[in-house]
């Protein structure tokens, strides 16, 4: 009995680690990030609402990922004093650093080449947002009617947020199911396993006290 209640429980649990990995899926998007320290960060607001200080480094980079726990960082060095030594220092306006990875042929739409990736020091009032540091550098920008970030420099040509193997847009719903893979998703899981394990356990307890008894 304990031995088939042992089978029976890995069963269950590769059950649930085979569903876990069938519902991953990647979405194609520009990602936005901070830079600090040496190091890139995934920004915790858009671009639209964060207000960076004169002096910041930040970035964008399109691929292809399933959320900010694997999203690809820009690529090569990001130094303020390098991007804007020739951008100098004006009043009443802030300068902000902005690396821009277009990403690689293998996250690209199907029939678009990514461009080179580049950089650029944006001059913005002193209360200007990421979004219009872009703006004021990288045109043209396409948003969707959720404000997300489509395109950058006209990159890609069609397409916003959609699944890179389905072609699809994710909905609002499915959003809210991709946040919930990483947040609640797992844990589910987790109680199910754990659920689990006390069943079986206790009925292999039951079954041993049924021998001695008996």
């Amino acid at each position: 009995m304990i031995r088939r209640c042992a089978l029976l429980l890995t069963a269950l649990l590769l059950t649930l680690a085979g569903g876990g990995q069938a519902q991953a899926v990647g979405y194609r998007y520009w990602s936005f990030w901070d830079h600090d320290a040496g190091h890139w960060t995934y920004a915790t607001q858009g671009p639209a609402t964060t207000s960076p200080d004169d002096g910041a480094v930040q970035g964008f980079r399109f691929s292809v990922s399933e959320d900010s726990g694997d999203s690809a960082k820009p690529r090569g060095t990001a130094s303020f004093p390098v991007i804007c030594a020739r951008t100098p220092a004006r009043d009443g306006m802030k300068r902000v650093a902005l690396v821009i990875d277009f990403g690689t042929a293998a996250d690209a739409p199907s029939g678009e080449t990514p461009p080179v990736r580049r950089t650029a020091c944006a001059r913005v009032s002193s209360d200007g947002t990421t979004a219009e540091a872009l703006a004021s550098v990288a045109k043209p920008l396409r948003y969707d009617t959720n404000a997300l970030l489509c395109a950058i420099a006209g990159y890609p040509h069609k397409g916003c947020g959609e699944q890179a193997s389905g072609g699809k847009k994710p909905t609002a719903a499915a959003s809210s199911a991709k946040s919930g893979e990483k947040e609640g998703g797992p844990a589910v899981g987790l109680f199910v396993g754990a659920g689990a394990v006390a069943l079986l356990g206790a009925a292999a307890v039951w079954q041993t006290r049924r021998r001695r008894h008996g």
